[in-house]
Formats: C-alpha cells, sequence, structure tokens
C-alpha cells in the first residue's frame, strides 16, 4: 500500500520514517518538509539509513495522488489548511490536534484559531473507540499526555469519582518540538525539572476529559500539572483520585488486569513493579501500576509511555493498521529499548 507523510522533519515524523521503514504492508512514496524541502533525510534524520539517498519535498498535491493512506505529522492549526488539497477518498490519520475536539469553545480556548471539526478519535486501545477507528477513514491521533492518562485512568471508571482527578505528569523534551527554544538547549534543562502550563491550562486537559467522559459516562474533570523532565523522551503520569467506594490494592489491580487483557500494548505490571520510561522508548507499550492509599482514600495510578512511540509515531501506525484492515501490531511488534 502506498503512502504518503507530510510533516517528516519533526521528531514524531522522523520517528514515523524509521517504524515505517520495516512495515511490512507500506510502501512510503511521499516525503514532505517544506521548511527542509530538498534537504537530505539523512541530514535532519542521522538514524535514518534506510532513506539515504532520499530528499524531503515540499509538498504538492500531485505527490499524494497514488497514496492510500497519509500521515500528517505537523504543529497544531496547519493540517486543516492542506486537507481539502487531498484526495477525498484517502485515508488520514493526523497527529497534530487540529480534529481531536469535539467541543468548538473547548478549541478556542485552549488552542485559538478556527475550529476545523472533529475525526475518530485514535485511542485504540480501548472501547469504544476501537471499534470506530476500524471503520473510519479520517482519525485524530491521540496527544502524547492525553494517551498516558486516559489510558492510566480509564479502567477506574467505577471505582474512583472521576468528577475531580489530579494529574502530574513529566514529559521528556522531545515533546515541546524540534524548533529552536531556548528554555529547552541543554544547559538550561539538565538537572533540573520545572513546571509549565501551570494551573489547568495545558492544551490535552480538554482532550482527556472528552475521552474520559467518553469511556465513562461520567462528566470527567482533571487537574492537570505537567512537568519538563531532563530527558530526551518518555512520559510519566501520576494519577490520583477519590475512591468511590471501598477497595483493596489488590481488588484494583485486579481490575486493571481485566480491563487490559487483551490488550497487546498495555501492561499492568505485577503488583510492587513501577512503570519505567526507558523500559518503553522507541516502542507502542505502556506500562501500568495501580494502588490504593487508605490514609487518603484515593485511587493511585502509575503510567508510562514513549511520548514519540506510543505518544505519536507508533499509536499513529497501530491506528493505521486498524483503518487498513492489518493486525494492529503490524511493524509494531517490538520491545522498549531499556536503557
Amino acid at each position: 500500500m502506498k503512502i504518503g507523510l507530510i510533516g517528516a522533519s519533526g521528531y514524531a515524523g522522523g520517528e514515523l520514517l524509521r517504524l515505517l521503514a520495516l512495515h511490512p504492508h507500506f510502501e512510503v512514496s511521499a516525503i514532505t518538509a517544506h521548511s527542509n524541502a530538498g534537504e537530505q533525510i539523512t541530514s535532519v534524520h542521522p538514524q535514518l539509513q534506510s532513506y539515504a539517498g532520499e530528499k524531503f519535498s515540499s509538498f504538492s498535491p500531485k505527490d499524494f495522488s497514488t497514496c492510500e493512506l497519509v500521515f500528517l505529522a505537523l504543529p497544531h492549526g496547519e493540517s486543516a489548511k492542506i486537507i481539502s488539497q487531498l484526495p477525498a477518498t484517502v485515508k488520514i490519520v493526523d497527529l497534530g490536534a487540529d480534529y481531536r475536539l469535539e467541543d468548538a469553545q473547548a478549541w478556542v480556548k485552549y488552542y485559538g484559531g478556527d475550529y476545523a471539526g472533529a475525526w475518530t478519535y485514535g485511542l485504540a486501545d480501548i472501547e469504544p473507540f476501537r471499534s470506530l477507528v476500524k471503520e473510519s477513514t479520517k482519525v485524530a491521533n491521540p496527544g502524547c499526555y492525553a494517551t498516558s492518562i486516559a489510558l492510566g485512568a480509564a479502567p477506574a471508571a467505577g471505582i474512583a469519582d472521576l468528577t475531580d482527578v489530579v494529574v502530574v505528569a513529566a514529559s521528556g523534551t522531545t515533546g515541546a518540538g524540534r524548533s529552536a527554544k531556548i528554555n529547552l538547549i541543554a544547559s538550561e534543562v539538565a538537572g533540573s525539572l520545572t513546571s509549565y502550563k501551570f494551573g489547568g491550562v495545558h492544551q490535552h486537559t480538554p482532550e482527556i476529559e472528552q475521552a474520559l467522559t467518553k469511556i465513562s459516562g461520567v462528566d470527567t474533570k482533571i487537574s492537570f500539572t505537567p512537568i519538563l523532565a531532563p530527558m530526551p523522551r518518555g512520559i510519566l503520569s501520576t494519577i490520583t483520585a477519590k475512591l468511590a467506594k471501598e477497595i483493596s490494592t489488590e481488588a484494583a489491580h485486579t481490575i486493571y488486569s481485566d480491563f487490559f487483557a487483551d490488550s497487546q500494548f498495555v501492561t499492568v505490571l505485577p503488583l510492587g513493579v513501577m512503570p519505567k520510561t526507558a523500559a518503553l522508548t522507541g516502542s507502542n507499550h505502556v506500562q501500568i501500576q495501580v494502588a490504593v492509599d487508605e490514609h487518603t482514600s484515593r485511587l493511585v495510578i502509575s503510567a508510562a509511555i514513549d511520548n514519540l512511540g506510543k505518544g505519536a509515531a507508533a499509536q499513529a501506525i497501530q491506528n493505521a493498521n486498524l483503518m487498513c484492515g492489518f493486525d494492529e501490531a503490524a511493524g509494531l511488534n517490538f520491545d522498549g529499548l531499556g536503557v
């Protein structure tokens, strides 16, 4: 199947190229990166020797006329500008935020600009999203924080109060994109932690609430504090909510294990084993642990992912596999690096 990638020079775009090089069903036939058009792919992504000799092109609709599937890895607000220039029949997975939110007012509040609408939300590890993805031709890939938090909190419906969820999550610096920023240079980040978008203003907030509300049927509200961590990639989310009923850690762990029993990519770790970001680097996997804080009667969840893998490129490929009728693990059936 011929596919195209628009916006291939960023971190997520590079990770998509790496994973697609070994995909058994997808053949990458068009690779664009407008700001890097004409440059060798390996000059931007030196690790991608599979693409040696190939160059980024500028976006031209005719280059995608024979593609059956297109990945968009563009900055927020850019995907909606080019959708009309692509064939109406082409399947699309958008890694940006343009089509994630169903509420136009939430888009204006957290992102600003014109509201483009909503596509099927691609949190494919759980229902109802998985079935919808299989039937869709246009899918909005979840955000990285949203992926870890929504998956971590989803099994808590019925045992915890999802109307008041508190989340503190740390992310590696690649989550901020590839463009140069003083606050992200090594001298500023190394050996330091700092919160950002403090006070409930992070743009993934409405996305997480939207997903958890659909899963639980409860009007979910979260208080979310993101933290910039001195590492290139990975997300570790700590999620807490007041218990809705008395339950033990062992019982909560059983509920979580049963919830994800059929998942190929979500692992509820044995009791006493904690999620670790490095264990997931480069993969589409998720690690989760759960406990009951008896002192405060709160459920506590730890969830870890790779923000560029499960939080972006790998999850996009999982969604594309399902959209195209392939095994969802095609091209993704490998473990994380561990270091």
